[in-house]
């Protein structure tokens, strides 16, 4: 950033704030003098950067550490063990994401394997029976049955029972499917 007129602005505005609060620190209180500094050392980080005095500095500490490094540059040892370590953890993460896939897959194919089946819920002759309807019943009367049921049979009720919750609600779930 050579020049840049944004950067320079910004330098010029926090420079007028730590004149201001230096001004006013030694004039009403020295507290505000504490409050000056970190402007302060912005403003000159901001100056610095924008007149491109930081870049010259930066490429010229980074020659000298080029020129002193000697013959056989470590810096490719030190790309080398970065790529390496890199590698190995991609690595672990392809590991850990065919892992976790390998086990979500055996749970899904659990699942299928038990609709396609017919093992997971009730017929739905048997779901219409549980919730009290008859066959044909519309989507208004599966879902007013639904709540009704719900009410009596929820956990949370006193009188309430867990497994007839779960049956249910494997009986709604099933006459949805089927429609």
């Amino acid at each position: 950033m050579l020049r840049s007129r944004l950067l320079l602005g910004l330098s010029a505005v926090f420079a007028g704030i730590t004149v201001s609060l230096t001004i006013l620190g030694f004039w009403y209180n020295l507290f505000l003098v504490v409050f000056a500094i970190p402007f302060g050392v912005t403003t000159a980080i901001l100056w610095y950067h924008a007149t491109g005095r930081l870049h010259k500095k930066v490429e010229r500490e980074a020659a000298y550490r080029d020129s002193n490094r000697g013959f056989g540059s470590t810096r490719t040892a030190g790309r080398e063990r970065t790529r390496q370590r890199t590698r190995s953890q991609s690595r672990a993460r392809t590991r850990a994401r065919s892992r976790e896939q390998a086990q979500w897959d055996a749970r899904e194919g659990n699942r299928r394997r038990a609709t396609v089946n017919g093992s997971s819920g009730p017929s739905p002759a048997e779901a219409y029976r549980i919730l009290g309807l008859d066959v044909g019943a519309d989507d208004e009367a599966v879902r007013e049955a639904y709540r009704e049921k719900v009410k009596d049979v929820h956990p949370d009720r006193a009188n309430g029972n867990e497994e007839a919750f779960k049956r249910v609600n494997r009986a709604y779930e099933r006459v949805r499917s089927d429609r």
